[in-house]
């Protein structure tokens, strides 16, 4: 079991910059992959980025490469996700996500944090 604490969302105008950060909770960190994902009302979730237990290999959504980061440090079970550049249509909430396996592709995730609410003016 994981539990999954996001901080870091707030209000920045446009082009400007946000780190989010997550910490978990439980055992065998390092044996999960990591993800951001987000949510505007009255849409799906959607995928942001992913990284894998070794930090090797990242995804990124089409829509935020070039400008979103994921990191993540396995000595202190956490996660980040450095935002530059933001745009208005970057708003939402953002949500932390872990995933018992080494790295993966799959949008099926099985643990998820509560949510952090970044909004972005223009």
């Amino acid at each position: 079991q994981v539990q999954l604490v996001e901080s870091g969302g707030g209000f920045v105008q446009a082009g400007g910059s946000l780190r989010l950060s997550c910490a978990a909770s439980g055992r065998s960190f390092t044996t999960y992959a990591m993800g951001w994902f987000r949510q505007v009302p009255g849409k799906e979730r959607e995928f942001v980025a992913s990284i894998a237990w070794n930090r090797i290999n990242s995804n990124y959504a089409d829509s935020v490469k070039g400008r979103f980061t994921i990191s993540r440090d396995n000595a202190k079970n956490t996660v980040a996700l450095q935002m530059n550049s933001l745009k208005p249509e970057d708003t939402a909430v953002y949500y932390c996500a872990a995933k018992r396996e080494y790295w993966t592709t799959s949008l099926e995730y099985d643990y998820w944090g509560q949510g952090t609410q970044v909004t972005v003016s223009s």
